[in-house]
């Protein structure tokens, strides 16, 4: 992530002592992303991420480490937080929350197959899975009434054409937050944040997933079209990918059968975690933070794909077996 505050190696050393992670031998800050402070660290004893949470507060934090904390114990592959002798997993450096995670083996696959996006859809079916037992709760804090939110900050800096298309769909996702069978759908902890650069593949393999601090109670459909709009996409067009979409979704289905309403509200959805992004993205493009290496985001990238979605809606086609009838 951005670099807002600067650790020298020496308060780092202290942390990690303090946990009993041995000695630190190396501390680069990470240049991605534009919400916290991350630091890539070595010690004699194996790879960590150190984090400052640069938004996030103390009283927030714990549902996302804890999170982490019982899906790693439920055996999907994330990141573990680091506890003290007092099994404390939330810490203090520089006078902010601080905590320190394992890092995963691997690298992010960028261009994504199908085959990727199957192991994608598949895993993020456990994680909603494994989930359904945590017993904290806290939405989804970039959701609609951020949306609401944050809307009317972004408007003055758009054109006309782009104010009545995110006015538009702001009031269609009002109407949509507001009926039935959204009220229905399932719902638990998701991540939220899920794009290519928060998964990690070992070769082939995808080897975990991290960056959890977006996580909230939300649908794991909205998560789901989160998903395939980063992953499923031709990146200079926004245009989806069916043949990668439908691996996802089927990969997904296969470990937690989604629901009739789940298949047909979700090219809505897709419409959903479009605005998400192009308004957050404007947001952090117009109103951006001091950072050391700040890099924030291309807003029209999620305009084109809210566009798209808008204008060719797309219906995921569940397969059928050799009789005819669905997959039990």
């Amino acid at each position: 992530m951005a670099v807002f505050t600067e650790v020298s190696p020496l308060e780092a050393s202290g942390l990690f002592s303090s946990l009993g992670l041995g000695a630190l031998q190396s501390l680069q800050g990470a240049t991605s992303g534009i919400e916290n402070t991350n630091y890539f660290a070595s010690t004699d004893r194996g790879d960590y991420v150190l984090t400052l949470f640069e938004r996030l507060s103390f009283e927030q934090l714990p549902f996302y480490l804890e999170l982490m904390r019982h899906l790693a114990e439920h055996g999907i592959p994330v990141p573990a937080p680091q506890a003290d002798a007092q099994g404390t997993i939330l810490h203090t450096l520089k006078g902010k929350p601080a905590a320190v995670v394992t890092k995963l083996k691997g690298r992010n696959q960028l261009a994504p197959q199908a085959a990727d996006c199957a192991q994608v859809g598949a895993m993020l079916a456990r994680m909603h899975l494994a989930g359904q037992d945590y017993p904290a709760h806290q939405p989804n804090l970039r959701g609609l009434a951020w949306w609401n939110e944050t809307v009317p900050v972004v408007v003055p800096f758009m054109d006309e054409a782009q104010r009545e298309l995110i006015e538009s769909e702001l009031a269609f996702q009002q109407s949509l937050a507001g009926s039935q069978a959204y009220l229905g759908l399932p719902q638990g902890p998701i991540h939220a944040d899920l794009f290519r650069d928060n998964v990690m593949f070992d070769g082939p393999t995808l080897s975990g997933f991290f960056d959890f601090y977006f996580a909230g109670c939300d649908t794991f459909a909205f998560d789901i079209a989160v998903c395939l709009n980063d992953w499923c996409i031709d990146l200079s067009t926004g245009e989806l990918d069916t043949a990668r979409a439908q691996a996802f979704v089927a990969a997904y289905d296969q470990q937690r059968r989604l629901s009739d309403d789940e298949l047909a509200l979700l090219p809505a959805l897709l419409r959903s975690a479009a605005l998400r992004f192009w308004t957050s993205r404007l947001w952090d493009f117009h109103l951006p933070r001091d950072a050391a290496m700040l890099q924030a985001h291309d807003p029209t990238h999620f305009e084109r794909v809210l566009r798209q979605r808008r204008q060719t809606p797309w219906h995921y086609q569940r397969p059928t077996s050799i009789s005819g009838a669905t997959p039990a």
